[in-house]
């Protein structure tokens, strides 16, 4: 076996190799030991560290290595064998490690149910104990890489993160739609408890970013999650709820029907299915029908199910000893019918002297099940717009305002000069 005179390393291609094994361990005396910047040299010998040397060229020789004459007995002179190991530790700071954990379930503040996310990031790290990490880290291997380094750390770093994003989320009160805003924080809290981990085994955290946290499609179940998010952003901008879109869909099916798209064209279901647009359509424009696209069709109440209490209960009916709720005509948000405003949106709670439900001020009558209301606002006779009350004049037409009492005071209909009642309401003639 030939004898070894120079020792050194020069990393080559675009992989991160932390730690490098010399192949070769038949040194001599006077072998010079070359240690590039940004290195150290580690030599070992018998399972003893002979030596570490930093950057600079060294010869190894018992001046350097004094271990020498202790293990060898090597003489001063001569250019003695000897059998040694030597490791080059790679010092350099590395930045953008990255790392992501999936199917992090944390029960969302926001939306008060367990949400699937996916969190990704970045760090960086530098070996400060070459020693420590060699012994703790390396061991048998002749190379140790970036992904080695990864590998080897996946199974702790993911359980001390998931950890510590939900502990933080929870601690919080953050949910998902502003967990975006704390992610500088985030990424501190992180860094400062995976920094104890790291320093164990003679590596530093430099740096660690939390660079997104999203729901976790990966999964059926998160793919749902996600569509139903976006689902209910879109009917919070365009201001429809749930319960209509579904009539919305209902009506295009049939209008398809009636067109030919199912197939049937006119004749049949098909004509059917047209007829049952229309009526969709006229009712989603108001009269009675409009209640079932009102967010106040078939109010529940607490404790009744679908009882006494439940869908459709009369005004003053409890299910169970509950208390009966409303939908507000503003908001859409249920409040209990002892309210004299709704507690989401400060909406003053008009209620109908049959069913209990609440009507928008303009309303003539109940949109659940149309029953005429008192003090409604009169309206125009000639273009039905609501006329405010100590207006002289229709703000929509400019036709004067009838006061005299041909005029209904309830829905504000022309009443015949020998009708005792609104024939539209039934109103007595003041």
């Amino acid at each position: 076996m030939a004898i070894i005179d120079c020792v050194s390393w020069s990393p080559q291609g675009s992989e991160v190799i932390y730690a490098y094994k010399f192949p070769q361990d038949n040194l001599s005396t006077y072998t010079q030991l070359i240690v590039n910047e940004s290195q150290v040299a580690l030599l070992f010998s018998k399972g003893e560290l002979m030596g570490k040397f930093g950057p600079g060229k060294h010869t190894l020789n018992t001046e350097n290595l004094p271990i020498l004459r202790k293990l060898y007995g090597l003489p001063f002179g001569g250019k003695n064998p000897f059998t040694a190991q030597v490791w080059f530790v790679n010092l350099i700071d590395t930045y953008n490690i990255p790392w992501v954990i999936r199917k992090l379930a944390v029960h969302d503040a926001d939306y008060q149910t367990n949400l699937p996310l996916m969190i990704d990031g970045q760090y960086g790290v530098r070996i400060t104990d070459p020693e420590k990490f060699i012994i703790n880290m390396v061991g048998t291997r002749n190379i140790y890489t970036q992904n080695d380094l990864t590998s080897q750390f996946e199974g702790e770093f993911t359980t001390k993160a998931k950890s510590a994003i939900v502990s933080f989320m929870n601690q919080n009160h953050i949910g998902y739609k502003s967990i975006s805003a704390h992610l500088d924080d985030l990424s501190n809290m992180l860094r400062f408890q995976l920094s104890e981990f790291w320093k164990n085994v003679g590596i530093e955290l430099t740096k660690f970013y939390v660079s997104d946290i999203d729901i976790d499609t990966s999964t059926p179940e998160g793919k749902k999650v996600k569509e139903a998010i976006a689902t209910q952003s879109s009917m919070s901008i365009t201001g429809h709820t749930w319960q209509q879109e579904q009539m919305f869909g209902t009506a295009n099916n049939a209008l398809n029907n009636m067109t030919g798209g199912g197939g049937n064209g006119m004749g049949g279901g098909g004509l059917l299915g047209g007829l049952m647009a229309i009526n969709m359509m006229n009712n989603m424009s108001g009269g009675m029908g409009g209640a079932a696209m009102n967010p106040q069709f078939q109010q529940p109440t607490f404790g009744g199910g679908q009882q006494a209490g439940g869908y459709g209960a009369a005004p003053g009916a409890q299910g169970g000893g509950g208390v009966k709720m409303v939908y507000c005509s503003a908001c859409a948000k249920k409040f209990p019918a002892s309210m004299e405003f709704c507690p989401n949106c400060g909406n003053k709670y008009r209620p109908c002297p049959n069913c209990g439900s609440d009507n928008p001020e303009s309303a003539n009558r109940c949109v659940n099940c149309g029953t005429p209301l008192a003090g409604a606002a009169p309206k125009c006779p000639h273009c039905h717009t609501v006329i405010p009350q100590g207006c002289s004049f229709c703000p929509g037409c400019g036709s004067p305002v009838i006061t005299d009492n041909n005029t209904c005071s309830r829905c504000g209909s022309m009443i015949p000069p020998t009708a005792k009642f609104c024939p539209r309401c039934g109103n007595k003639r003041s």
